[in-house]
């Protein structure tokens, strides 16, 4: 029975039907098994991960591998490419990711091209005798959108992989490897797992030689998941949709009030999706007043939680100089909007 995504959040990953078996895959916590079996070894395999790897590679069209965090995701991938490679990357994405691709670089590892991700003629010249195209749409902090299709075409054309972090708009929004991608890369402590109460990434692909590498090297560096994060982060998929339909909803109002509030010169929001980022009067000092001022909002450098947060972003000393010094990134959650919108507006009114 073909089922909508909304649904497969809640049905994909779990255990057969048999009589008296839990709805949940249960917590495998082993290190050792008896041997003749699939697993081997626990930095092999756990029905645990098993279960997070099902659902997520089903939602977005191929097969996941889960990692211990975001970041050892994408280094996971960058170990793809070969030595001096070249990397056409955005240039204002998701800091640690830009912060891998710079140290290979400085190590002479590969040569890295940057470019917005709205420049599509840019990206497919870029694109030319490179190895790997890293996509971020919509981009962290900035929001821009790229189109993937585009990309993915002229990078196949090139010889070059493209790889899409989906973290924000999350399967339900957005299936780049639909869209022609090679490779999917999650932050699944943010929107996925939700509740900002575990650390973990994964790696999609629906490429098979693709995934028994990826697979070899999870194996060997031992960036693995921890069951009880990943079954964790299974129980928060099971939400993700209609947390994703309160806080997506929640993005857009606020966005539509923020732009008509004197103290806001820029609004950032593609229109969909539970990001939205501000540009504020009075620089990085009104931003960091605005951060000092709410109370209800929570001042983090996470993101994609049931709470709302926000931060400014330049704060961070390697942060791209694409993004503006008075930049306020904002997660927004599933709280009540009048709430999040008045203990914004009061603290926006300080500036």
């Amino acid at each position: 029975m073909s089922q909508s995504p909304a649904t497969r959040v809640v049905t994909a990953g779990r255990p057969a039907r048999d009589a008296d078996a839990p709805l949940n895959e249960p917590v495998t916590f082993a290190s050792t098994f008896h041997a003749g079996g699939d697993v081997g070894y626990g930095r092999y395999g756990n029905a645990t991960w098993t279960a997070l790897e099902s659902a997520l590679g089903g939602l977005e069209g191929g097969r996941a591998l889960a990692y211990a965090s975001g970041l050892a995701a994408s280094d996971a991938v960058m170990s793809l490419l070969p030595e001096g490679a070249v990397v056409v990357a955005p240039d204002c994405a998701y800091l640690g990711v830009l912060d891998l691709l710079r140290e290979r670089a400085a190590q002479g590892r590969l040569t890295l091209r940057q470019l917005p991700v709205t420049d599509a003629d840019g990206i497919a010249a870029a694109a030319r005798g490179a190895s790997m195209v890293w996509l971020e749409s919509p981009t962290n902090p900035n929001l821009d959108v790229a189109d993937i299709a585009a990309a993915a075409t002229a990078a196949r054309a090139a010889g070059a992989l493209t790889v899409v972090d989906n973290t924000f708009a999350t399967p339900l929004l957005q299936r780049p490897l639909e869209l022609g991608a090679d490779i999917v890369v999650h932050s699944v402590t943010k929107l996925l797992a939700g509740h900002s109460d575990v650390v973990l990434g994964a790696v999609v692909t629906a490429d098979d030689a693709l995934h028994d590498r990826l697979d070899a090297h999870r194996r060997l560096h031992g960036a693995i998941p921890g069951p009880m994060e990943a079954y964790l982060a299974v129980r928060g998929l099971r939400t993700l949709s209609v947390r994703l339909e309160r806080a997506q909803a929640n993005a857009t109002e606020l966005a539509s009030r923020l732009r008509a509030h004197r103290s806001v010169n820029v609004v950032r929001h593609p229109g969909w999706g539970t990001m939205c980022s501000i540009e504020v009067a009075g620089g990085a000092a009104g931003a960091d007043a605005v951060v000092a001022a709410v109370r209800l909002w929570v001042h983090s450098t996470s993101l994609g939680g049931v709470e709302s947060s926000l931060e400014r972003r330049r704060r961070w000393p390697t942060e791209s100089t694409a993004v503006d010094e008075s930049l306020l990134r904002l997660s927004v959650g599933i709280e009540d909007v009048e709430d999040l919108w008045a203990d914004l507006a009061g603290a926006l009114d300080t500036i």
